[in-house]
């Protein structure tokens, strides 16, 4: 199939929308990691968003359906000669994707890295991302709630991408919070989970089978906790289970009970920070901040749970609950850059 087909295209123009006229448009794009993801989903919703509200720029976004770093890197190529106005990219795989990077960088396309970092030989100094490392500590907090102060087991760690930036920086968060609060709670990985979501089911029935005595599960990846929440009802298990973003499966889990929380990397927020940024730069050449923009992440239980379910549904509500934070970011950028070093 040709790159081509993977293409949604959002032409936003304030004129009479003639197709030779938004081809004369500043065009920016997107590459993102499986288009067929919620995540994905919500970085592309909220990358329109962002595009919108500057207007008179007409975007792109792409991304193979499926775990394939070699078509990012394809998709990404071809984006480069019609996106002229910038590219965002949310790639899982930054080692492979640099030297593409690095060459559209040489030919004046602005990269702005979202979600998972680039490497530093990838030359891009714009990353619009969490504090991966706090999230960690924010899933480790609503497990802990459940545990006696004196806790004493295991809790098992699965990782969806070992050696990827942000992943790795959530299992450390998650490691090093426990030990710091409840250290008589061994914390054993974290161990590969695998992207694929079957795979993931099936590493995570080994090590449910390997540890049935542990007192938590949790993993770093979308398919962790919803994989993890049907093993526990399956086995009317006891143990906990944590886990990260918004995909309906996820909130059902919490709300069923057999996850205590999931945090969202809010990726619709990051999306629309790197499509505001770029819109803006490619229509009126504004220079892009170099740096970290930090973007918050959301802890979901049954307290808030009925509110994000809500947002869920469409996507005006998506539009009007992170309205606020998206204004306040259109309003002062800078106050949320920080140094590019201290991401992760």
């Amino acid at each position: 199939m040709r790159a081509a087909a993977l293409v949604l295209v959002l032409v936003l123009s304030a004129g009479c929308g003639a197709a030779a006229e938004s081809q004369a448009l500043p065009h920016v794009g997107f590459v993102v990691k499986r288009t067929g993801g919620s995540f994905a989903q919500e970085m592309t919703s909220g990358f329109h968003e962002g595009v919108s509200r500057i207007g008179g720029v007409s975007a792109t976004v792409t991304g193979p359906p499926g775990q394939d770093g070699h078509k990012e890197v394809e998709l990404f190529r071809d984006l480069t000669m019609a996106a002229k106005g910038g590219i965002a990219v949310a790639t899982s795989e930054p080692s492979l994707m640099a030297p593409s990077i690095g060459e559209a960088l040489a030919q004046h396309v602005a990269v702005v890295g979202v979600d998972m970092r680039l490497t530093k030989s990838a030359g891009v100094k714009l990353h619009v991302s969490n504090d991966n490392y706090e999230l960690g500590e924010k899933l480790a907090d609503e497990l802990m709630r459940r545990m006696p102060s004196d806790a004493t087991g295991t809790v098992v760690l699965g990782n969806t991408a070992p050696g990827l930036a942000g992943f790795d920086d959530r299992a450390e968060g998650i490691r090093e919070r426990f030990a710091e609060k409840l250290p008589g709670v061994v914390v054993l990985g974290p161990f590969d989970t695998q992207r694929d979501d079957s795979a993931n089911r099936d590493a995570w029935k080994r090590l449910v089978a390997a540890n049935p005595n542990a007192l938590a599960f949790v993993g770093t990846g979308d398919c962790d906790g919803v994989n993890l929440a049907a093993l526990k009802t399956e086995k009317s298990a006891r143990w906990l289970v944590g886990g990260f973003g918004v995909d309906p499966r996820t909130l059902q889990a919490v709300r069923d009970g057999a996850m205590v929380a999931s945090i969202s990397p809010e990726h619709y927020l990051k999306g629309a920070v790197a499509g505001w940024l770029l819109a803006r730069h490619a229509k009126g050449g504004a220079a892009l901040p170099e740096g970290w923009i930090e973007t918050p992440g959301l802890t979901v239980t049954t307290t808030n749970l009925d509110q994000v379910l809500h947002r869920q549904e469409s996507e005006k509500a998506r539009r009007e609950f992170f309205q606020p934070q998206i204004d306040s970011f259109v309003e002062d950028p800078a106050s949320w850059v920080r140094p590019l070093e201290q991401a992760r």
